[in-house]
C-alpha cells in the first residue's frame, strides 16, 4: 500500500509543472516524469500479463490523455505539445533504426520464395480489405482515406512477433524463419506503399491531378531511394567508419551511426517520402563488419549503445500515441462498428498470406497468425496519417486513428496465445520422423 501511494506520488506531483511556472521547461519536465514512469508502470503490468511492454505504453498514454473525462486536464498537453512530438518523432526514428539494425540486405536474400510470397499476399490482401472497409462504412469521405486506411493495415511488427516466437522458445523453428523474413520484407514493402500513398494524398492537396506516370513517379521514387540507399550506403557505410576509427575521443560509434541514421532519414524527408524509410534503410545498410573496429575499441556493440537512448525516447512516442485517443469518439456506434470490422480485416488479411507457403510441411496456420500484430508500425503510419492533410483537414480523423489504435491493440493481444495454441508450449521442436527406406 505504501509504495502504491509513494509511486501515485511521484506521478501526481509533476502535474502541478504541467500548467504553472515561469520557465518554459518546467511543463515538458512534468510531461517527461509522468509519461516515462506510467510507461515503465503499465509496460511492466503487460509483461507480467505475458503481452508485449509496448501494450502497456500505449495505454498509459490512453489513460493519461483521457484523465480529462473525469476532469483532470492537466495531461491533455501530452497529445499536443510541440517539444513531445519532437521527441516523439525522434524516438520513432530510433525504433526503425533499431528494427532495421535486427535484419540485413544479406537475410533478405536469404528468405527464400515462401517469404516473399508470405510478404507480398501479406501487404496487398490487408490494404485492399482495409480499403473495402472504408469504402464501405466511410461512404463520406474521399478515395484517398479509403487508400490511407488500407494501408495501416499493411504492415507486420517485426519486433512484436520476434518476440513472441523467443518467448514461445520457436525463434529457430522453419515457421519463424517464414515469418520473420516475410514480416521484415512485409516492413519494406508497406513503407513503399506508405511513401507511394502519402505522396499522392500530398499531391492531390496541392491541387494537382496526378495520372498514372505521376503514380508511377512516386512508386519509383520510393524504390530508387530505397534501392539506392541500400546500395550506395553499403559502399559508404565500411569507408566511413574506417576513417572514423582514427579519430580520438569516446562516443564515436554512437555518434556516426545516430548521424548516418539521420542522414538518411533526411535525404527520405527531401525525396518526399517518411522519414522512417531512411531510418529504416539505414538499419538495413549497417552491418557488424562495418564497424568492428570500433565496437572492439569501445567494448559496446551499437544495439548495447543505441538501448539507452532508445529506452529513453521510444516510450516516449507510444505514450504520445496512446494520448492522442480520444475514448468519446466510441460513444458513436459508428465508431466502434469501424474499429470492429477494421479489427476483422486485419486479422483476415493475414490470414490470407499463409496461401504463400510453398513447404507443405510446415503449419501455414501458424505462419499466418505469426503476421497478424501491427504493433508500433500500425501506430506510425496512423500518427503520419494524423499529419496529412486534405482540403485543410487530416485525412486520418479522431475517430479512424482511436479505431486504428483499437486494431493495433487487438492484434497485438491475439497473437501470443493464438501462436502458442498452433505452435504448442515453449520448447525444442519435434523432429520430425525420417523419411522411410
Amino acid at each position: 500500500m505504501k509504495r502504491t501511494g509513494l509511486l501515485l506520488a511521484i506521478l501526481l506531483f509533476p502535474a502541478a509543472a504541467l500548467a504553472a511556472g515561469d520557465a518554459p521547461s518546467l511543463p515538458l519536465l512534468g510531461a517527461l516524469v509522468v509519461m516515462l514512469i506510467s510507461a515503465k508502470l503499465l509496460g511492466s503490468l503487460a509483461i507480467r500479463l505475458r503481452q508485449p511492454a509496448v501494450l502497456g505504453e500505449l495505454l498509459a498514454g490512453v489513460m493519461l490523455g483521457n484523465l480529462g473525462l473525469v476532469g483532470v486536464h492537466v495531461f491533455a498537453p501530452i497529445a499536443t505539445d510541440a517539444f513531445i512530438d519532437m521527441l516523439a518523432r525522434l524516438g520513432v526514428l530510433l525504433l526503425l533504426f533499431e528494427v532495421g539494425l535486427e535484419s540485413t540486405v544479406r537475410d533478405m536474400m536469404k528468405v527464400g520464395p515462401s517469404s516473399l510470397l508470405v510478404a507480398i499476399l501479406g501487404v496487398v490482401t490487408p490494404m485492399l480489405l482495409g480499403w473495402g472497409v472504408g469504402a464501405w462504412l466511410l461512404p463520406d469521405q474521399s478515395t484517398y482515406v479509403h487508400v490511407f486506411l488500407g494501408a495501416t493495415l499493411a504492415a507486420t511488427s517485426v519486433g512484436i512477433t520476434a518476440r513472441v516466437l523467443k518467448d514461445l522458445g520457436r525463434s529457430t523453428s522453419p515457421e519463424a524463419r517464414v515469418i520473420l523474413g516475410a514480416a521484415v520484407i512485409d516492413d519494406v514493402l508497406g513503407l513503399v506503399v506508405l511513401a507511394v500513398v502519402a505522396g499522392i494524398i500530398a499531391a492531390a492537396d496541392r491541387g494537382e491531378s496526378l495520372g498514372l506516370w505521376s503514380q508511377a513517379w512516386i512508386l519509383g521514387k520510393a524504390l530508387i531511394f530505397l534501392g539506392g540507399s541500400l546500395v550506395i550506403g553499403s559502399f559508404l557505410s565500411p569507408r566511413v567508419f574506417r576513417v572514423a576509427s582514427r579519430l580520438r575521443g569516446g562516443g564515436l560509434l554512437l555518434t556516426i551511426a545516430l548521424a548516418f541514421c539521420f542522414l538518411l532519414s533526411l535525404l527520405a524527408g527531401l525525396a518526399g517520402l517518411a522519414t522512417i524509410v531512411g531510418a529504416f534503410a539505414a538499419g538495413l545498410v549497417l552491418e557488424p563488419v562495418h564497424y568492428q573496429d570500433l565496437a572492439h575499441r569501445e567494448e559496446h556493440s551499437l544495439e548495447d549503445l543505441l538501448h539507452p537512448l532508445a529506452t529513453f525516447l521510444v516510450p516516449i512516442f507510444f505514450v504520445q500515441m496512446g494520448a492522442r485517443v480520444d475514448l468519446r469518439a466510441f460513444a458513436s456506434a459508428d465508431a466502434l462498428v469501424l474499429a470492429a470490422v477494421l479489427t476483422m480485416a486485419a486479422i483476415l488479411g493475414k490470414q490470407v498470406c499463409s496461401l504463400g507457403v510453398l513447404d507443405r510441411s510446415l503449419h501455414r496456420w501458424a505462419i499466418g497468425v505469426g503476421m497478424i500484430p501491427r504493433g508500433e508500425v500500425g501506430l506510425i503510419f496512423a500518427s503520419i496519417g494524423m499529419g496529412l492533410r486534405l482540403e485543410g483537414k487530416p485525412v486520418v480523423s479522431d475517430v479512424e486513428y482511436s479505431a486504428i489504435v483499437i486494431m493495433v491493440i487487438v492484434t497485438t493481444l491475439a497473437t501470443p496465445p493464438l501462436l502458442a495454441l498452433l505452435l504448442g508450449p515453449a520448447g525444442p521442436r519435434t523432429p520430425d520422423p525420417p523419411p522411410a527406406e
